[in-house]
């Protein structure tokens, strides 16, 4: 490490290429720094994301106008445009930080997904034990690049994307991870109703059981899943009559029922009418 003002420290550089800059992610510079007694930075502002993991010691952090006090096991993130000022407190070790800067148009979404804003840049206790490799992987993969390539390119992508995963939190509110589970069985369902897929699959879809699905699904939607499927390919069919010169058995056949009588009686329940009856009262 070379001798600076307030600390002892490591740079990285790193210049993107178009293939970088195609992937929206890339990292700008990475580094590791010993603080000196009278350790402080700023006030500064940074023009990209700057992540800072506190390795020992303790550090106040002050930004809009706040105050949080941060230590081992810690992350903090700087955001473009916004003015900081850090500084080491008292403690049994002497503070050592490492950090990566990065840029692109996916980096504040996925650091949001890692629980770090504008307005809470910070989390306590994040670095696990796995994610303390995967920064010392990306630092150590930043200072092997020698001149741009391709592939170390998408090596550091990757890692800078491994490195992210590490800091989202792996459990949840459960209001919000069932609201997810059901939307994506929605979207599944939504995709594949035409195809003439059962509960079950549905089920087997989200890795669950089917009666728990089923409980969690109509609760959450208040449709059980089955009637959920029909409203789809009724839905599908009504626009078909209306929009389209299909056939009544194209349109049964191709919305997943085995033949016309089928696709008829399913649709007379539900509709109240024959497909051939609600085309012509829509023409």
């Amino acid at each position: 490490m070379r001798e600076y003002d307030y600390e002892y420290a490591d740079f990285i550089y790193y210049t993107p290429g178009e293939l970088d800059k195609a992937g929206g992610l890339w990292p700008v510079r990475a580094g590791r720094c010993l603080a000196k007694p009278h350790y402080k930075v700023g006030p500064k502002r940074i023009e990209c994301y700057s992540l800072h993991f506190v390795r020992e010691g303790r550090l106040r952090l002050e930004y809009e106008r706040r105050q949080i006090e941060l230590r081992k096991g810690d992350v903090f993130c700087l955001f473009p445009e916004r003015t900081y000022f850090y500084d080491m407190l008292p403690a049994d070790r002497e503070l050592e930080m490492s950090w990566l800067a990065m840029d692109g148009e996916r980096a504040k979404p996925l650091l949001a997904l890692a629980g770090l804003t504008e307005e809470r840049p910070f989390r306590a206790e994040a670095i696990t034990p796995q994610g303390s490799a995967a920064v010392n992987r990306a630092i150590e993969a930043m200072e092997r690049v020698q001149r741009w390539h391709p592939a170390a390119a998408l090596e550091l992508q990757g890692l800078l994307c491994g490195l992210l995963a590490s800091l989202m939190p792996r459990e949840q509110d459960q209001q919000i991870e069932l609201a997810g589970w059901i939307r994506e069985c929605e979207e599944y369902m939504e995709l594949h109703a035409s195809e003439g897929i059962t509960v079950q699959q549905v089920a087997d879809f989200a890795g669950v059981h089917r009666s728990y699905f089923t409980q969690v699904f109509t609760a959450r939607t208040g449709m059980p899943p089955m009637k959920y499927l029909q409203m789809i390919r009724m839905e599908k069919a009504r626009r078909l009559l209306i929009d389209t010169d299909a056939t009544v058995t194209e349109i049964g056949l191709s919305l997943g029922y085995p033949n016309l009588y089928t696709f008829t009686r399913a649709f007379k329940i539900y509709f109240k009418q024959s497909p051939l009856t609600l085309r012509k009262a829509q023409a």
